[in-house]
């Protein structure tokens, strides 16, 4: 989308003499305001990328990258989530419970999930300790505070928090404006979506600088009962000289979303009533079906950051940041038939059996500290750096209702998990002609201990060493080619304690690319090859709560071809397609069927199709006005290991429609921007999730074993829309 960008530029400059007349004047005028708040605008943006240069490649680093900037997001920023808006993204996966992109949302990269990308925010980690999952419900309309984001795919470059093991995803956020500003966004449209966004900043004065945004989410969604109420907020002051920033960012946000975890079992259903989310049915003593009201999900996470950036000459430069991280919330259910004595109650005249409401809680806190020290010339590129992180979690549950009485305060499980985790590393870089050689050495050490009804007590430590290095040789101004070898290694999570799943991963990852970069055509190109030992995948099947079970898998790879490009077909024609092409298989997969242990031999890795593509047509018919044709195609895919057609997720095509003008009006009121967004255009009906299960009936054939197999799906929404209206003062 660069080219895009440029092209824009390109007629801007074609304007006539008066602009530039008064460009002269303003910046004239802008000068003589006060000395103080002028700066070295090259100086200040290198201390801005200090915050994520740990942890962000290079364009001649030797790694497989896709940036994309706050201009680039804008159009199709209208109340859906970060992975939605990722979508087109190459080897991207995307899905959400609603079914319309808000709310619950998750994205796979190279077929690997949530809980496997490495997500920071400023060089922050964001992935939850234990889970390791990334929850973007957590951060309503985070992208409206966006500056720019990185997806790196395979290993990447060393990061801070959970180990890279399909993708690592950077956020930069907006730092100071030089100027005071205001931003009144309002957007709605299908299935009651609304947000409503309040952003102001106060500009630079005297070195410093204040700005803020407010932030309303709310949807019906498209299933039954899968709505969400979300309110975000982002906070961050400045302090700029020439060779400091000091910068203090407060953002987070509080969500409440009717569950819609479960998708849809019946076949049935899915053919005639899509919508059906079974979440809170239960049945009254007439047998009539009900659902429970409040089947939700509640949830506050507060994030606070104090960076300091430093550039002490002009080849040395520092940052150092402090973080602490607040997270409270808890999902409540109905349940039908339950144990009274499971929970610690006692029978009620005789009762044993009730049915209850419970909240399971989930209580933590996170802080800690990362810095680094960047030493750079003209051809070397030397950088140092670290982290140390600690999680304090709480877990518990209560019941606050049954049938028979509302029990006095109680916890029928109080558990804990406490994770240490701690990371130091050294990047290099270094120019010899025309060859680029780059070094990434990280040692991460990492303690977890926690307790649980479900499992033995946990008091483990894992020591990882993750080396990589590549090099990058530019042929000539126009091409560029690249070898990569890097390792990464992943601990386990509370959940795959659980299943029993306790052993590390490891990863190798080979990545080959060529990239070519002229005035009209941007392409880069790379092969990939990822062996895994004890890769832990999906086995398609849910727990108790909905969430995605794990198993070791032995060994396993993905090998596959990632094409990537941006064509200025014309000066009004932007093309933009990506393709991946990959197998991705498990080694000599065992599997109990039918009472019988067997080696299945090469079986596909679930959730991994062989073929993603993205596509976006962009047409510029005048000026400040876009209208963009996205598609995405992603192949069939298999929800379990185990190869079975009953498991099999169909592949899918779907296009979206998005358009957008910026309406320039003056100084007072700058501009409105008008953009709008048909999601499905052609109304496919499809299902990009889904779950499957296997369990063991020796009931129905007395004296022998069968299994038997079950599926879930999670339809999306039909053609919707959403419209909005961005006012910029």
């Amino acid at each position: 989308m660069e080219i895009l960008f440029t092209i824009r530029k390109k007629k801007k400059e074609r304007r006539k003499k008066t602009f530039l007349f008064i460009l002269a004047s303003s910046f004239l005028s802008l000068a003589s305001f006060s000395q103080q708040t002028v700066q070295d605008t090259t100086k200040v943006n290198q201390l801005e990328e200090v915050t994520v240069a740990s942890v962000r490649a290079k364009g001649k680093n030797p790694i497989t990258f896709t940036n994309v900037s706050k201009e680039e997001l804008a159009p199709r920023n209208l109340g859906q989530d970060i992975p939605v808006l990722l979508n087109y993204l190459p080897s991207v996966v995307t899905t959400t419970d609603a079914g319309n992109g808000v709310g619950y949302t998750y994205m796979r990269v190279r077929g690997s999930d949530g809980s496997r990308i490495n997500v920071t925010l400023n060089g922050i980690p964001f992935n939850d300790s234990e889970s390791q999952g990334t929850f973007f419900v957590n951060l309503p309309d985070f992208a409206s505070s966006l500056e720019s984001l990185q997806l790196q795919r395979g290993v990447g470059t060393s990061t801070n928090g959970a180990g890279a093991f399909g993708a690592s995803l950077n956020m930069q956020t907006k730092s100071y404006q030089e100027k005071a500003y205001a931003e009144i966004a309002n957007s709605g449209g299908s299935f009651g979506t609304r947000k409503h966004t309040l952003a102001f900043g106060t500009g630079l004065h005297n070195n410093f600088e204040m700005n803020a945004r407010l932030s309303n989410i709310a949807s019906d969604g498209f299933i039954d009962r899968a709505s969400s109420k979300m309110f975000g907020y982002f906070f961050n002051a400045n302090y700029v000289t020439d060779s400091s920033l000091i910068k203090f960012i407060a953002f987070g946000g509080k969500e409440k979303t009717y569950q819609a975890w479960y998708g849809i079992e019946d076949e049935e259903k899915l053919k005639n009533d899509r919508t059906f989310n079974p979440a809170g049915m239960y049945f009254d003593e007439n047998g009539n079906m009900k659902f429970y009201d409040n089947e939700t999900d509640n949830y506050v996470q507060n994030h606070f950051q104090l960076h300091w950036s430093e550039k002490w000459s002009e080849k040395w430069v520092s940052n150092a940041a402090l973080h602490y991280t607040l997270g409270k919330g808890y999902f409540e259910q109905y349940r039908e038939d339950e144990t009274l004595a499971d929970y610690n109650l006692p029978d009620f005249e005789g009762n044993a059996v009730s049915d209850l409401v419970r909240k399971r809680w989930l209580d933590n806190d996170f802080f800690g500290a990362t810095f680094s020290l960047n030493y750079k010339t003209a051809k070397t590129n030397v950088l140092f750096g670290g982290a140390a992180n600690r999680y304090l979690g709480k877990h518990f549950g209560e019941v606050v209702w049954t049938q028979y009485y509302i029990p006095n305060t109680n916890r029928y499980y109080n558990n804990f998990g406490n994770k240490d985790d701690v990371n130091v590393y050294a990047k290099a870089s270094q120019q010899f002609g025309k060859i680029d050689f780059f070094a990434d050495m990280q040692y991460r050490w990492v303690t977890y201990q926690a307790d649980s009804y479900r499992f033995d007590d946990v008091n483990d430590t894992f020591q990882f060493f993750n080396p990589k290095v590549g090099l990058n040789y530019q042929l000539n101004d126009k091409n560029a080619f690249y070898g990569y070898f890097g390792i990464a290694n992943k601990e386990p999570r509370r959940d795959d304690y659980e299943a029993g799943a306790t052993k590390p991963e490891r990863l190798l990852d080979y990545e080959l690319g060529w990239k070519y970069n002229s005035k009209k055509v941007r392409l880069s190109a790379n092969a990939f090859y990822m062996n895994y030992h004890d890769q832990l995948v999906l086995t398609g099947a849910l727990n108790d709560v909905g969430s995605p079970v794990f198993t070791n898998s032995g060994k396993s790879y993905r090998i596959g071809l990632e094409i990537e490009s941006v064509v200025a077909v014309t000066d009004k024609f932007i093309w933009s397609p990506n393709v991946t092409l990959s197998q991705n298989k498990n080694r000599d997969f065992f599997f109990q069927r039918d009472g019988v242990l067997q080696n299945l031999g090469n079986t596909n890795i679930a959730y991994s199709p062989d073929v993603v593509i993205g596509n976006q047509l962009t047409f510029l018919p005048v000026k400040n006005f876009q209208i963009s044709l996205l598609s995405k195609y992603v192949g069939k895919q298999f929800m379990g290991n185990i190869d079975s057609e009953n498991s099999v997720l169909d592949a899918y095509f779907v296009n979206d429609l998005n358009a957008s003008y910026e309406w320039k009006i003056n100084r007072t009121l700058k501009s409105i921007t008008f953009s709008a967004l048909v999601n499905n255009l052609f109304n496919l009906e499809y299902e990009s999730n889904g779950y499957f299960y296997t369990y063991d009936d020796d009931f129905s054939n007395p004296g022998s074993i069968t299994t038997i197999e079950g599926t879930g799906y999670y339809p999306q929404a039909g053609t919707n829309f959403l419209v909005g209206a961005t006012i910029k003062f």
